[in-house]
């Protein structure tokens, strides 16, 4: 199963996260198949860089989003409605 989910990246105490496309048994910060995004959790939600574009394709191919980057997906395209 692939899910779209966060992988950390950032020294210690000054994380940030990668939304990556990956294989669910597939460690978290391991190999991932596509990165679509960018997110810090020092910034607002709606700062964050999501590849819009890319998580559509991904849904409709059967990927499952994680809680997490549900939310920050829904946070970015309010702040930004094109």
């Amino acid at each position: 199963m692939v899910k779209i989910r966060l992988a950390r990246a950032g020294s210690k105490k000054r994380a940030f996260y990668h939304i990556v496309v990956a294989d669910k048994q597939k460690a978290r910060d391991g190999r991932f198949i596509e990165q679509i995004g960018l997110y810090d959790p020092s910034k607002p939600d709606s700062e964050a860089r999501v590849d819009h574009e890319r998580l559509a394709y991904w849904v409709s191919v059967g990927a499952q989003v994680s809680p997490r980057v549900t939310k920050v997906t829904r946070a970015v395209a309010a702040a930004n409605p094109s």
